[in-house]
């Protein structure tokens, strides 16, 4: 998870549906399976996941429907309670919070969207986004300012006196959006927040939230179904089958070193090149660097493509965004990774 600060950290948690779940889970051996799990009458939710999210870090949480993503997340905010494990939040049990703390730290550090944009179609935009600083007692004045500027975040100046029904549905998901950053969160949930949408207002809402982000550096769970949504989001994709993480990655590493044969599945109709970074495959500096004009650790092996091809160097020189020499591209593995290997 690099060097970030933890800001969720979750451990062996499990979290089995059924008539007495913590009874059921203490007589388990250890080696069922999600099958024996479920033919014992139980459903396993979430399967002993352990998975850490950074301060700024965007995790992007897929797999199929029933993979237990949905899950997942709302154990985070203990919208579940889990069975077993232990969650914390900025290092407090969230398990061990009585409601009022847990409802506090909704409220103060937590936002939420949904699939479903849940709009109060009898008020104005300007309204729906101001509700839950009305539900935490803000005053008129105050949650009316905040509200605007939010909506001036979020491109939809001009239609604070719209009503939901008045607005497309990008526009209502911006109002979600919106609505959920009002309270000012640390932490972000998304549950597939784009998923109604058509393709290219989907595109625009992916633009809209990277530039969000960008500016705001939240802390932000993301689910979705849609890999490539996956990758163009994601500092790590953490991949669920069963209620289980089966892989926790960068999208490089995703895509190059798929670690069970669920997640090649995934990954086999992806273009690598597309979403390899030249950093990813550079190697240390080992002495002088080669000569010649560098390329960037940011750039993708496609971006490079037409350079890769002309260049006739056996191994390139890495910067980053400073300038500063930082690897050495061999390129014949790019090009392996740009038009597959011989």
């Amino acid at each position: 998870m690099s060097d970030r600060e933890t800001v969720i950290s979750c451990r062996n948690a499990w979290k089995l549906f059924g008539d007495n779940p913590k009874k059921f889970f203490a007589s388990m051996s250890g080696s069922e399976s999600f099958d024996d799990i479920r033919r014992a009458g139980y459903i396993a939710g979430v399967r002993d996941v352990s998975v850490d999210v950074g301060r700024g870090e965007m995790l992007v949480i897929m797999g199929l429907s029933g993979s237990g993503k949905s899950t997942l997340v709302r154990c985070f905010s203990r919208l579940h309670d889990i069975t077993t494990g232990t969650i914390t939040v900025e290092g407090d049990d969230i398990g061990a919070m009585s409601e009022r703390e847990l409802i506090a730290l909704r409220r103060s550090k937590m936002g939420m969207v949904f699939q479903s944009f849940g709009l109060l179609p009898h008020r104005t935009v300007l309204d729906n986004i101001a509700f839950p600083l009305e539900m935490r007692g803000q005053d008129r004045h105050d949650r009316r300012k905040r509200a605007m500027e939010v909506i001036e975040l979020v491109g939809l100046s001009g239609r604070e006196d719209y009503f939901p029904r008045e607005l497309s549905g990008g526009q209502q998901q911006r109002v979600g959006i919106a609505r959920s950053l009002a309270i000012e969160p640390d932490i972000w949930f998304l549950d597939e927040p784009f998923s109604a949408l058509d393709p290219l207002i989907r595109r625009e809402m992916q633009d809209e939230f990277l530039r969000l982000q960008q500016m705001l550096s939240k802390t932000i769970v993301f689910i979705t179904h849609d890999f490539d949504e996956a990758l163009r989001l994601a500092d790590r994709i953490a991949i669920m089958k069963d209620g289980a993480i089966e892989q926790c990655d960068t999208p490089d590493q995703i895509v190059l070193n798929p670690a069970t044969p669920y997640v090649r599945k995934f990954t086999e109709d992806i273009e690598k090149s597309r979403v390899v970074h030249a950093g990813v495959l550079s190697r240390p500096l080992n002495g002088a660097a080669p000569e010649g004009e560098p390329v960037q650790a940011s750039a993708t092996i496609q971006q490079l493509a037409r350079q890769l091809v002309n260049d006739a160097r056996e191994d390139l020189p890495v910067a980053d965004a400073d300038g500063a020499l930082v690897g050495v591209l061999n390129r014949q593995q790019a090009l392996d990774v740009l038009l597959g290997d011989a």
